[in-house]
């Protein structure tokens, strides 16, 4: 495949066959000689192919083979002529991450992390299939929380004005329950206010770094203060409600799957009922995983009020990698796709929020349960370069099977011991599958971030207890 250098940190797939417009990635020569080891380029490239898609396809500098689209991919298709894919935003619809600010600091907690990450395990339910904490909802209350997201969660008791100001879309997007099939509200009724397994987890943190004293400031993110980050999407709902519009996509049209590079790039055109539907359905599992991080949040703050007498915890920032929005770009509407990319706006955008616009939206990126994660903050360059977008995460370098193999759990959790860490896991499976050597070196992801322009790194954030699924 000819790749073209265009900086020391972003790269071109030219155009060329098939493709509408070029693929760009953005990587070190470090990234991309891991980047390399998989299809990730590949599956760029066929992204390019899409019809409708507008200036070019991205690949956020943590990006690795996914589904149709690479994760870390990035594309905008045109809202009449192009169309709506599920492998632009993935089977765990908004998967996103939660940061939580507190007003301990480490010498508040440094005695009591066992404890408190013991509470934490037992209030935040965590592992494959498991229940959520609140129980069985009916399905008529759980379409309530499909239709309104966030907002189901502030009327019950489980949020503040002040988490859904901080949420993206304040926790809520234009759905309809009716459109989700009665397998995935079934999947869904029990698991509101739970972590589910794989990459996802909740991290007790120090803050250890601040690198731009006055956005941190802003964000409420002081040296040495706690902090807690949350990562899970809409468990089986929404992997369910994925599934079931691929399913109908493929047998609605099955000549334009045939046209495709890649039959999982299979999308449903725009104007069609099949991509009106997908995206009110989309948005319904969306609105679920908001408020499912909105329900382990008022958890970790009762949590924190037994072990340490106080749940004065504020909202950082809760914002989702795995989702399509309908954006405006340039003047032009488009289905704006970020499957496992963030959405990073700058100061004075619209769709930051007010406490936040003299400065940017936060942006967070976690890295390994043995490395920082780091928060950071929009630029107004993003819109040019990459549609607002950067990065989600370290990225992995290896598949699950592998890292199991490679590592041992007992192993991993003597290494983190011996930095300081607490971790506690539902299966030891969940632990060498997540192993720090599986994913990309999170600085570099960071670092490649920033020179390319996209995300500017305001603080680092040292994990001090992990639990895992």
């Amino acid at each position: 495949m000819k790749l073209e250098k265009v900086t020391d940190y972003k790269w071109m797939i030219p155009k060329s066959g098939g493709m509408k417009v070029p693929a760009y990635l953005f990587a070190s020569e470090k990234l991309l000689e891991l980047i390399k080891q998989d299809k990730t380029l590949d599956q760029i490239k066929n992204v390019a192919h899409l019809p409708g898609i507008y200036k070019h396809a991205l690949c956020m500098p943590d990006g690795h083979q996914g589904y149709g689209f690479p994760i870390g991919g990035v594309a905008a298709l045109d809202y009449h002529e192009g169309g709506i894919s599920p492998g632009g935003i993935g089977y765990d619809i908004n998967c996103g991450v939660r940061l939580m600010r507190t007003s301990f600091t480490y010498e508040d907690v440094k005695g009591k992390m066992k404890e408190l990450i013991s509470e934490l395990f037992n209030n935040v339910p965590s592992g494959v299939g498991v229940d959520g904490v609140i129980g069985k909802l009916s399905k008529a209350e759980l379409k309530k929380v499909l239709n309104n997201g966030s907002k189901w969660a502030l009327k019950n008791g489980y949020a503040t004005e002040d988490d859904l100001n901080n949420t993206e879309d304040n926790g809520r997007l234009d759905a309809d329950a009716e459109l989700v099939s009665q397998k995935a509200i079934s999947r869904g009724r029990s698991q509101l206010g739970s972590l589910g397994a794989g990459n996802h987890f909740l991290e007790v943190q120090r803050v250890g770094e601040v690198l731009d004293e006055p956005t941190a400031k802003a964000f409420g993110l002081k040296k040495d203060h706690i902090t807690v980050m949350i990562h899970c999407g809409s468990r089986g709902l929404g992997h369910q409600v994925c599934s079931d519009y691929v399913r109908l996509m493929e047998q609605s049209n099955p000549g334009l799957v045939k046209s495709l590079p890649d039959r999982e790039l299979v999308y449903a055109p725009a104007g069609s009922k099949v991509a009106d539907n997908y995206l009110k359905a989309m948005s319904a599992a969306a609105n679920f995983a908001w408020c499912n991080r909105q329900v382990i949040a008022h958890y970790v703050r009762k949590s924190f009020k037994k072990v340490l007498g106080s749940d004065n915890i504020k909202q950082v920032y809760d914002l989702c990698h795995n989702i399509c929005k309908v954006e405006e770009h340039d003047g032009k509407k488009l289905y704006l796709h970020r499957k496992g990319a963030t959405r990073c706006m700058p100061k004075g955008h619209r769709l930051v929020p007010d406490n936040y616009k003299s400065v940017g939206q936060p942006v967070l990126i976690p890295g390994t349960m043995g490395t920082v994660s780091y928060v950071l903050v929009g630029l107004e360059s993003s819109l040019k370069e990459s549609f607002g977008s950067t990065a989600h995460g370290a990225g992995r370098v290896m598949s699950r099977t592998k890292a199991k193999k490679q590592w041992r759990a007992e192993k991993v959790k003597e290494k983190l011991s011996g930095k300081g860490i607490v971790i506690k896991s539902k299966s030891y499976k969940g632990i060498s599958e997540e192993a720090p050597g599986a994913y990309k070196d999170v600085d570099e992801v960071v670092r490649v971030s920033q020179k390319a322009g996209i995300a500017k790194p305001v603080a680092k954030l040292k994990p001090l207890g992990v639990i895992k699924g």
